[in-house]
């Protein structure tokens, strides 16, 4: 019996087109932590994931938590070869760190547009799941919801893509691609105990962090000095609010830009520039499109009446991160 190879749907050509292009840019890496041991004392422990080659100079994109602490990196590309790699900068709010290999004309992917996704389209997650040996593992998925908050953590400066396509450990760091081959966003997080739900960083967050660095070795974020409760219809009746919506002001620091605006505690905020603040989420996101130094309007209700104030941004005196369980 002679078997006939079957030709490629045009979707199929489409799925392989854009593997052949990612795979050679998609990196594995090995991060090597200290920790102290009661019993031994001190003991390494190793860790997997993945990384993005994003210029042929040897710059890498992955996540924070893969190289968070390590005293060592090691990058493993496709071809074989392993190069020692330095962390050159990293953004523990946001999950995205860099990182520099010494080699020269290295293959690599391009930085699509999140901003132009649509939930229902196709999706590509690429990665070294499970590191396992050989080429990067593919799954191919939809995206199922954009702008999600991730579960476990305090809260997020940016919504996240959602996807069902199959992120497994070893994948954090990889690329969750479109079907022209660009990347649209790193993989991050999956639920353990859910059934395709997965988490990746959209690729303009991933820009903005990667200008930073690239430009100041860190990221400066905005700051009020202030910390808050979101408002809703329960709060409202608990505390006798007028408005069920907003950011209410639990702790406004003496040394920061809120107090010196003349926000107090009590006050809750419920806009900034021409943005409404619905909680702190929006608040933050408002935040993000703002530079240190510059004014913005603050408008925020007191004893039932509103007000607005003119604020001036400072820099945040420590490094935002979000908590994961």
């Amino acid at each position: 019996m002679v078997m006939t190879e079957m030709p490629l749907t045009e979707l199929e050509t489409q799925v392989t087109s854009a593997v052949e292009k990612l795979s050679d840019s998609v990196v594995g890496i090995d991060s090597t932590k200290l920790a102290r041991d009661n019993r031994f004392g001190i003991v390494p422990i190793e860790g997997q994931g993945s990384g993005i080659i994003i210029d042929s100079r040897g710059t890498i994109v992955t996540n924070h938590h893969v190289i968070d602490d390590a005293a060592k990196v090691q990058v493993n590309l496709r071809d074989g070869r392993s190069f020692i790699g330095e962390v050159i900068g990293s953004d523990p709010a946001t999950d995205v760190a860099l990182v520099k290999v010494n080699a020269e004309d290295l293959p690599y992917a391009t930085l699509g547009d999140s901003e132009s996704l649509h939930v229902g389209q196709f999706a590509l997650a690429i990665g070294n799941a499970l590191g396992l040996p050989g080429a990067p593992t593919m799954s191919l998925g939809v995206i199922s919801a954009l702008g999600r908050p991730l579960p476990g953590t305090d809260f997020v400066i940016e919504g996240l893509i959602q996807t069902d396509a199959a992120i497994n450990p070893g994948n954090s760091g990889g690329p969750l691609a479109d079907l022209e081959g660009r990347v649209i966003g790193m993989n991050t997080a999956m639920i353990p105990f859910a059934q395709g739900v997965g988490f990746a960083i959209p690729s303009e967050t991933i820009k903005r962090i990667i200008e930073q660095i690239s430009k100041q070795g860190r990221v400066i974020r905005p700051w009020l000095g202030i910390s808050g409760l979101d408002v809703n219809r329960s709060v409202a009746r608990r505390y006798g609010l007028s408005t069920e919506s907003g950011v209410l002001l639990a702790e406004v620091l003496r040394d920061g830009p809120a107090y010196r605006a003349g926000l107090r505690e009590g006050d809750i905020v419920v806009g900034i520039g021409d943005a409404k603040v619905h909680d702190m989420k929006t608040l933050v996101v408002a935040l993000t499109k703002s530079t240190i130094g510059a004014e913005v309007m603050v408008s925020f209700v007191r004893t039932g009446s509103t007000y607005e104030t003119n604020l001036r941004l400072a820099e945040s005196p420590v490094p935002v991160a979000p908590r994961r369980r």
